[in-house]
């Protein structure tokens, strides 16, 4: 119980007043276990964006530990969490699926929630956002914008999540400039502002006039501002640090969903469960188009936006080659969620090999 609680029940005693029990009786504390820094700018501020919407919407207390390493380090701290009377815990990593499922069985009344994993249990709810329908979205942007026919993508590591969102904005670009070719540079961090705008440089020297990126820091849009090459920000409108070379960016709205969990957590009706929402959700955005996205280009893009809503367009319709040209979505099909959420190979375009 914290102590706003406690100072209510302690001035109803006193008053001889007996109070039902307070609308968030069950959820007194929310936990957040952060891979990055909040001040990231991308990914782990977005979450705490969300973290502060459940404080200021539900008014209960919350707790966060950032910048918590993917392995033993998470077990440490969401066991910590836990112990320490955190009810709900979000753990927003892939990398902290496993610790969070160990833990989970340690602590059975309290509930968790893990972000881009699939494992769950009768305390433990995933949830993702569907980022590669943002990646059609600035696929399609890159395909008109481009003028070497060659993209550079900074990527965190190799985990499906971030290969599907490397064949997305593939596939979406080569739809209007088939000669057009992704090159990918992993980092193996998802947060590292110093090897994101090396990896940036290195792109760019290699003839990449649009940056894209699948790590936190908005280091490599700084690269492609100086450098006079365009960009696009990830998980957040990262346009203040890049306003000449930012294009759009993918914003990650987790708030809702925050909200609407804590909620169900405080009055008794939070099920495990699988939330993987996209643009028509509104966990997945974009942001403002930059000035130099011209009026065609804008409608294109918003057309694959408007497309993806209502179910005409999916960014994994067939045909679809891999890497090595052979169909491997035939026309008139589509990859289901299973293939997604287990994708480890390069669609046609994309250049070197895919990590394993």
């Amino acid at each position: 119980m914290n102590r706003k609680t406690l100072n209510k029940l302690a001035a109803a005693i006193a008053a001889g007043v007996f109070l039902a029990a307070p609308a968030h009786a069950q959820v007194d504390n929310a936990g957040f276990v952060y891979v990055g820094p909040i001040g990231d700018h991308g990914w782990t501020y977005r979450h705490d964006v969300g973290r502060l919407a459940v404080e200021r919407e539900l008014g209960i207390d919350t707790t966060f530990v950032e910048s918590v390493s993917e392995g033993a380090d998470a077990e440490r701290v969401i066991r910590k969490l836990a112990a320490g009377g955190s009810d709900i815990i979000f753990t927003t990593s892939f990398g902290f699926m496993n610790p969070t499922i160990r833990v989970a069985k340690q602590f059975p009344q309290v509930k968790f929630e893990h972000a881009t994993g699939y494992k769950r249990a009768a305390n433990v709810s995933t949830y993702s956002g569907r980022f590669y329908e943002g990646r059609a979205v600035i696929g399609t942007i890159a395909g008109h914008m481009t003028r070497t026919g060659q993209i550079g993508y900074v990527a965190s590591h190799p985990i499906p999540e971030v290969v599907r969102g490397i064949n997305a904005f593939t596939l979406a670009m080569r739809k209007v400039n088939p000669e057009a070719t992704v090159k990918v540079v992993w980092i193996n961090s998802w947060y590292d502002p110093g090897k994101e705008g090396d990896a940036a440089k290195a792109l760019i020297d290699d003839g990449a006039d649009i940056i894209t990126q699948h790590t936190d820091s908005p280091a490599p849009l700084q690269v492609a501002q100086q450098r006079g090459v365009h960009a696009f920000g990830q998980a957040s409108d990262m346009i203040a640090f890049a306003p000449k070379a930012q294009l759009t960016a993918i914003i990650d709205n987790w708030d809702r969903y925050y909200v609407e969990r804590v909620k169900a957590a405080m009055d008794g009706t939070w099920k495990s469960a699988d939330m993987w929402g996209g643009i028509r959700s509104g966990m997945v955005e974009m942001a403002p188009y930059g000035d130099a996205v011209p009026a065609d280009v804008r409608a294109a893009a918003d057309a694959v936006a408007a497309a993806i809503v209502d179910g005409r367009l999916h960014p994994f319709a067939g045909p679809v080659n891999n890497q090595a040209g052979e169909q491997v979505v035939a026309p008139g099909e589509t990859l289901n969620d299973k293939a997604l959420l287990g994708m480890d190979w390069y669609v046609e375009g994309v250049q070197g090999r895919l990590p394993k």
